[in-house]
């Protein structure tokens, strides 16, 4: 699941190579968090989230056929002052 994310993100974003999918396992779910560029947190949201709800809704289909639950969070990294 995290190879099918990284593809649909890295084709929507500008900046690839800024792309960062880590998974993490709460409550017997994977979260993948995705960490991206600034400039493309707009995009991956999408106007009024239309963009990441796709997203998402994607891969809890694909997760669901192979038995699994997975979701998906945006981690915006606070700049240190």
């Amino acid at each position: 699941m995290q190879e099918f994310l990284e593809y649909i993100v890295k084709g929507l974003v500008q900046h690839a190579d800024a792309v960062s999918i880590t998974p993490v396992e709460r409550a017997g779910a994977t979260v993948y968090e995705l960490r991206l560029a600034p400039s493309d947190v707009g995009k991956i949201i999408g106007r009024q989230g239309v963009t990441i709800n796709a997203i998402r809704s994607l891969l809890q289909a694909g997760s669901a056929k192979k038995g699994l639950r997975c979701s998906l969070e945006i981690v915006e990294d606070k700049p240190a002052k």
